[in-house]
């Protein structure tokens, strides 16, 4: 049976996507932060769920140490786990401090440390078969943020990361990343933010999880692509 390890599986595009992979028959390994009634239903699905704090070292390392110690083979890395911070407000130097180096870790030094931990177990055991890590980086990555500073900069981190593990890794695993602008509204997004924001883009709509999940497939059966960011933006950047 194929594993797949996916850190944030909570909510949005994480649940997505371990919601899929259990359809698939995969062994859905994942991890959540905050309790909520998705984590039960996945259990309830068969998927291993580990509580982590990333911003917590030790739980990092303890998280690292269970699946190195009972998985003897992992299928594919996706590197969901994010956080938002908005750094455009009156701050204090500690404030900015805590919010960088929150992105950092959450977005880039996790990842690193995910990667090089499970590098033996993503190694295939066949020679015409792939191991896989994804990262799920954003369309921000490429052209800033005014408001979001900090979130930007650990997303372009994530992406160089990608060019750097695709190097160290090959030919026996592929790393790629994903950038997605707008899949799917949060909840209490009113209207007026509905229509300006999609306005931001060619397509004129949000792009889905699904789109995400189409994605994250593709990668998978390609035999041929390996460090490369895969926009979803809907032609935003040709507006």
């Amino acid at each position: 049976m194929p594993r797949v390890v996916i850190t944030g599986v909570g909510q949005r595009l994480g649940l997505c996507l371990a919601e899929h992979f259990l359809a698939k028959q995969y062994t859905v390994i994942g991890t959540y932060r905050t309790e909520r009634g998705s984590i039960e239903k996945l259990q309830a699905k068969g998927a291993q769920l580990h509580q982590v704090d990333f911003y917590d070292q030790q739980q990092t390392q303890q998280f690292i140490a269970a699946v190195t110690s009972n998985v003897d083979a992992i299928d594919c890395l996706i590197h969901n786990a994010s956080d938002w911070h908005d750094d455009n407000g009156v701050l204090d130097f500690t404030d900015y401090h805590q919010i960088f180096s929150k992105m950092m870790t959450i977005h880039a030094e996790v990842p690193y440390q995910l990667n090089l931990a499970f590098h033996p177990l993503l190694m295939p055991k066949n020679d015409d078969q792939f191991g896989d890590i994804i990262h799920i980086s954003d369309y921000v990555a490429s052209i800033g943020s005014k408001k979001h500073v900090a979130y930007a900069a650990s997303k372009a981190v994530l992406e160089n990361l990608t060019l750097s593990f695709a190097q160290r890794f090959s030919p026996n695993i592929k790393v790629n990343a994903i950038a997605p602008a707008l899949l799917a509204f949060n909840e209490d997004d009113d209207d007026s933010y509905k229509i300006k924001a999609r306005n931001k883009s060619l397509m004129q709509t949000e792009g889905s999880f699904q789109e995400a999940v189409n994605t994250v497939e593709w990668l998978l059966a390609s035999r041929y692509i390996t460090g490369r960011t895969i926009h979803l933006d809907g032609g935003r950047h040709l507006k």
